[in-house]
Order: C-alpha cells, then structure tokens, then sequence
C-alpha cells in the first residue's frame, strides 16, 4: 500500500461537479481546504484487496452476533437505548426489513491485519465519492488498473432483488434527509440506483414529513402514505422527535430502511461488546465501556457522536481533544493504535458493506490523530 503524489486534473472541478461533488472544497478558517484531493492517490496490490474483503466481511459476520446478543441478554440500556424502543428492535431483527447498507472505518498499513474503529451501520455518508466520483477518476486517469468498487452495483442489484421478491411495501420509495449538501449527494446516489432498479421514487427533508393523525400513517407533502422510507437520519435523533410515539406504534406497517435495530449496531458500544464476546480477534482493538481498564493509552468515544466529534485521544504521554454537543450518553474506551502516515497524512479506510457484502473501499485522510467530516477524500486502486 503506497500514496504516491500527482498533479489533478486540470478541470477536475468541473468534472466532480458533474458528478454530484459540489462539496469538493470546504471553507476552513478562511482557507479553501481541498475534501476531494485528486493530487495524490492509494496504490494497493490485488492481495491487500483481498485482505480488506475478507476482513469486512468477518466482522460485518461477528456484529451480526453481537447484535443477536444484546437482543438475547437485553442489554440496551448499556447502550442507552430507550426501553420505548425495544419491542421494535425486537420485531425488526425477527422480520428482517430490507437493509441497504454500512461502513467499516479500519486501520490498515498494508503489512498487519486491519482493525475496527467503528462501524457506520445507520447513516454513513461519503458514498458518492467511494462509488461514483473515484470511479471515473480511475477511467480517465488509470484505465488499465482496477478498484476495489462495485457498490453502484450492489446497490442496483439490492433494490431490483427487493422489488422483484416484493419486499418493499407500498409503490414508491420515499428518500428523507436534512438539509445539507452532503446528505443531499448520498439521498441522490440512492435514489438514483433504486430507479436504475425501476422503482419510483420522492425525496423530501425529514422536517417535511406529516403525520395522517385519523389514518395513523405517515404522509408525504403531497398527503400520500408513505409505506417505504429510506431515511438518512439517525435512530437516536429519531427517538427524540415529538413523532417518535407515533413512529413506534406504527413501525409494523411503516416500513424504515435502515430498520431500527441498527440504533445498535450504530452505536459505539457495539465495540466493547464484540472485544467481550471475541476477544483477540485479530480484527478487532479491546474496548470497554465506562472505562479505561488496563488500557494505558486509548481513544474515549461519545456512544453516539459522530464526524470525530467529542473525542478524547490519550497517546505519548498527551491528550488530544475535539469539541461537539455528545458525550452525556456515555463512553466507550478503544485501545489507541496507530495510524499509518503517508507524507504527513493518516489514512483510514471506509470499506463499504452492500446487501451484507463488501463491495468496495474510499480512503480519508488527515493530519491530525481525528479523522473528521473535513478529512480528505483520496482515490485508490490496486494492480
């Protein structure tokens, strides 16, 4: 695995733009900082690929246990689930609704095995950049090379499995999500496969969506029931919303993609759970909530935050600390490792899961020890 530098595209631009990117530059104290960074690029060999395939797919195996576990031993309220949300939870991980998708965060140097820093089960973003955007980058640059990528793929494949086999309700599938550009480029790329797939489609932002008080479902801003709802936006916040009664009491005939039982695999301490039940696992860094225990240097995360926000980070004898609104929720204590640096730059690589599979990787990078929603973006192949 190597970084090697390079000059972008002379109109590179233009051409993400086309695609979607527009957050390809994010204002930083008053400094254009590059999100999309095409002047340098991941090179892996065809067995490191194989290495990070067969990797994700383990441990998206060994959560799947770890979920069954915590349903089995009823232990949400280590988790800081609300006990509002438990018959639903339950009847979702029986039923099995339709699932779309996660991302693996890993550390990875090419040379030992790759570790979990966490998994983004419910809502992970950036898949426009991993899918799309990095995807006709290599086609103009390195057409002769290959890329760890088939999740446009997965994705088509999923939603065509799901409605030839009839398994999403109503006839159109609703898209909800905030407002803001990166979530509007992930809710795009989903509706766009789910109508390669022939399905229809409507997007609106969560705050759109009404409640049929008489009719007990919920409704578009054109009054029509929603039955199928993909929505970018988490569980917990959900939960939350003065909806979240209404939202329980229906979730049987509403169908959430993804399913409420991903408010546990979402959340961190999913990762001191999997240490308790698979401890050395070669994938895996021992975890603890609560506490620190034996562990002499560690990085202290919030159950629920996310983007690196809240983090606390004790390694070589300092403490390195981001800012954020999480934490009153809880923590999980993850065993410190280091990333590999490439020319000043900390890789972690998001490794996505489709329908269950990995189905390819995007590379994030920072100069610092948190990688963050305004680390860059680096493409990648493999020959």
């Amino acid at each position: 695995m190597k970084r090697i530098t390079i000059d972008p595209r002379p109109d590179w631009r233009s051409k993400v733009e086309a695609l979607g990117l527009m957050f390809h530059t994010t204002p930083d104290g008053g400094d254009g900082t590059l999100y999309w960074n095409e002047g340098a690029y991941y090179r892996l060999t065809a067995a490191e690929v194989e290495v990070l395939e067969r990797a994700t797919n383990e441990l998206h195996e060994r959560c799947l246990e770890a979920v069954q576990h915590v349903i089995d031993r009823r232990r949400y309220a280590e988790l800081g689930i609300p006990e509002k949300a438990i018959p639903a939870i339950e009847w979702a991980w029986e039923a099995e609704p339709p699932s779309l998708y996660g991302r693996f965060d890993l550390a990875y140097d090419g040379v030992n095995p790759p570790k979990m820093l966490e998994y983004n089960a419910d809502t992970p973003t950036s898949l426009l950049e991993a899918a799309v955007v990095q995807w006709h980058w290599l086609q103009e640059r390195f057409p002769q090379a290959d890329q760890f990528n088939s999740m446009w793929e997965g994705l088509v494949e999923l939603w065509q499995e799901l409605k030839q086999n009839r398994h999403l309700k109503g006839t159109m599938v609703h898209f909800g999500h905030v407002d803001t550009i990166e979530d509007l480029m992930t809710v795009t790329l989903l509706r766009d496969t789910a109508q390669e797939a022939g399905l229809v489609t409507e997007g609106l932002h969560m705050k759109e969506i009404g409640w049929d008080d008489r009719g007990r479902f919920f409704v578009d801003l054109h009054d029509r029931r929603i039955w199928t709802i993909f929505k970018l936006y988490p569980w917990e916040w959900l939960l939350q919303e003065q909806f979240a009664e209404p939202l329980l009491e229906s979730y049987q005939q509403t169908q959430w993609i993804e399913p409420i039982w991903k408010a546990i695999l979402s959340n961190k301490g999913i990762l001191a759970i999997l240490w308790e039940l698979f401890p050395n696992h070669p994938n895996l860094l021992p975890a603890y909530i609560g506490g620190s225990r034996d562990l002499t240097e560690y990085v202290r995360k919030p159950l629920l935050s996310r983007e690196g926000a809240n983090v606390m980070i004790k390694h070589a004898g300092t403490l390195t600390r981001t800012d954020g609104d999480y934490g009153a929720e809880g923590h999980v204590f993850q065993q410190y490792i280091d990333l590999p640096v490439y020319d000043g730059s900390r890789p972690v690589i998001g490794s996505w899961v489709i329908d269950g599979t990995a189905r390819g990787i995007g590379i994030r990078e920072a100069d610092g020890l948190v990688t963050d929603n305004f680390s860059r973006f680096v493409p990648h192949l493999f020959e």
